[in-house]
């Protein structure tokens, strides 16, 4: 697969061609409580742990699962719940939060969209509750899988044994370049790379640059890189005056450079 990218003051999209469509969800019943076991089971193969998976793995946790439906801003799980299930996103996004006691501060851990799982601190936890927060980004469907039905899964399959220790993998390497990048790195380069990172997990191709086609508050983008919002604010308005990006229908455009030219001149 052949990978394009282009520089904005700072700021590097990668892009795959093809360029992402705005819903790849599969297509599903209207309500959670109407999915059948087959329903299910064509999740599952669409998600990113289902693709590889056997007949009878993915039997297993289809016909052990349940799906559930979320509205916006609904808590999935929170801090102190027992760490019992993972979640599959069959559509929707998802918001990893952990929540300061008493003052309610947040830290955003991730963003994740339709296709991931979370939760896994169910497989290694020693017992204790869980320390996140899990919250629906927008109306959102998951698919709720029990810890042990999971494990069954792995003991059975290589390749969801493989699968989970890669993700497992990923995110501890994710967690320690953000360890790195708070102690390294000031205020704007940080959000250049969250820019750069979610242009690619989650832009789609316009005229003029690529949309970022999430919504991203001022105060959200100010939680993932460790900031307040109103120096997110300065820092964004600035790059929208050096031409680099600009606000579309509440979402956040990375320019082309041609398109920088022309606009400037």
């Amino acid at each position: 697969m052949t990978v394009a990218a282009h520089r904005s003051a700072g700021v590097t999209v990668k892009r795959s061609n093809p360029m992402k469509h705005r819903d790849q969800s599969p297509s599903l019943p209207k309500r959670a409580r109407d999915m059948t076991v087959a329903d299910r089971r064509q999740v599952i193969e669409q998600l990113g742990l289902g693709r590889d998976l056997n007949d009878a793995t993915l039997t297993h946790l289809a016909e052990n699962s349940v799906a559930l439906d979320f509205g916006r801003r609904s808590f999935i799980y929170r801090a102190g719940d027992p760490p019992d299930s993972l979640f599959a996103i069959a559509k929707g996004r998802i918001k990893l939060s952990r929540i300061e006691q008493g003052t309610g501060r947040e830290a955003v851990i991730d963003i994740l969209s339709a296709g991931a799982l979370f939760g896994e601190s169910a497989l290694y936890s020693t017992g204790g509750p869980r320390e996140n927060f899990a919250i629906a980004y927008e109306q959102s469907r998951v698919l709720r899988i029990p810890a042990e039905v999971f494990q069954v899964g792995m003991t059975e399959d290589g390749q969801l044994h493989n699968y989970t220790f890669r993700l497992l993998g990923q995110r501890l390497e994710n967690a320690e370049r953000r360890l790195a990048d708070f102690a390294l790195n000031a205020i704007p380069a940080r959000l250049e790379r969250l820019l750069a990172e979610f242009s690619e997990r989650y832009g789609v191709l316009e005229s003029d640059g690529v949309l970022i086609d999430i919504p991203l508050p001022h105060r959200e983008i100010a939680s993932i890189v460790g900031s307040t919002r109103e120096s997110v604010t300065v820092s964004l308005n600035a790059m929208r005056r050096e031409g680099t990006i600009d606000f579309v229908r509440r979402r956040i455009l990375i320019k082309r450079p041609q398109s920088r030219a022309a606009s400037g001149n």
